[in-house]
């Protein structure tokens, strides 16, 4: 197994709190900006987040919890391995304060401390079933699925965030010099058997026009982040520049798809988790966390999400079943 440390990081939000609130709506403006109420509302299921980490990854280093100044009252802030991180504290001054997930994840790199090797979580992904370093980091590699794809645009997709980090990746990388270097890596069978036949099927063409994503944490090298900086900091400054997220943004997943476009990762099952996105019917979620049928899940809010304060207590109850004992991040 990989000698190296491997720490996490998360970032959270507290939607509820008033001085957040006061000087989010101080920036608050423009048609274009991402601004929704659903990006901010709390689930109020973190605990069971640090439960499962304490509980099925109690190898990792450090965790670094990103937070705007708030944190929640339960968090016990003397436990040795947590790493309370303001934006302040990494995030470059002449882009606070930003209110834009995206200038919170692409400045990563500068957290003081923060080990080469990590694992982004969102605060929505749950660890639900034990894991292995190796699961995260293979041969001083990030693990990842690698298959082609092609951009969904549509209504609340990240498409356009998608286009716009393909740009990146296609401006550094040709497509078929990378699939002669890594063709092992790219129809590796862990892949899947589905993701192998969409990339053969995508492979005429001579541009990468997108990647697998599965929605899930992502395994990073700082030095991906640190390197994407190097060579693209106008397109990642632009983005930094904005309050709010808007379309024009590039996402976190540049670094994902610099990573598989470089070959810089170790092929792995998609079958180590799963996205639900929460609308109207909750219970396949529910069903997998009492049952454990994935190592990881992520519980996606969206705009479609009826009686979320309802599905919110049955999804606590879930995870309350796996997960009933505090962890020492809990006071």
């Amino acid at each position: 197994m990989d000698g190296q440390p491997v720490d996490f990081v998360i970032a959270w939000v507290d939607g509820n709190d008033k001085e957040w609130q006061k000087q989010r709506q101080k920036y608050k403006s423009g048609f274009m900006e991402d601004n929704s109420e659903v990006r901010f509302r709390d689930w109020d299921n973190l605990q069971y987040w640090f439960r499962g980490v304490e509980e099925y990854a109690p190898w990792v280093n450090h965790i670094y919890f990103i937070t705007w100044g708030h944190v929640p009252q339960w968090l016990n802030l003397d436990n040795p391995k947590l790493k309370i991180v303001n934006h302040k504290d990494y995030i470059p001054e002449k882009y606070l304060p930003t209110f834009n997930s995206h200038t919170i994840e692409l400045n990563m790199h500068r957290i003081q401390g923060l080990s080469r090797q990590f694992v982004y979580f969102n605060d929505d992904m749950f660890l639900t079933a034990p894991v292995t370093k190796e699961m995260f980091f293979k041969n001083d590699l990030p693990r990842d699925t690698f298959a082609l794809n092609v951009i969904c645009y549509g209504k609340d997709t990240a498409g356009l965030f998608n286009t716009n980090d393909m740009m990146v990746v296609n401006t550094y990388f040709d497509k078929v010099i990378q699939q002669k270097k890594y063709w092992k890596k790219w129809f590796h069978p862990k892949n899947g058997m589905k993701n192998v036949l969409r990339t053969a099927l995508l492979m005429p063409w001579r541009w990468f026009g997108g990647f697998y994503y599965g929605h899930l944490p992502e395994c990073y090298l700082k030095d991906t982040l640190e390197e994407v900086w190097e060579k693209e900091e106008a397109a990642l400054d632009f983005t930094c520049q904005s309050r709010f997220r808007e379309n024009t943004n590039v996402n976190q997943w540049v670094f994902k798809y610099w990573q598989l476009a470089k070959g810089t990762f170790e092929p792995i099952s998609w079958k180590r988790g799963k996205c639900f996105h929460i609308h109207e019917d909750v219970t396949p979620a529910i069903e997998a966390i009492r049952g454990q049928n994935y190592k990881m899940v992520c519980l996606n809010d969206t705009g479609a999400t009826t009686e979320w304060e309802k599905k919110r207590e049955e999804i606590k109850a879930a995870f309350q079943e796996i997960l009933p004992r505090k962890s020492s991040f809990e006071k």
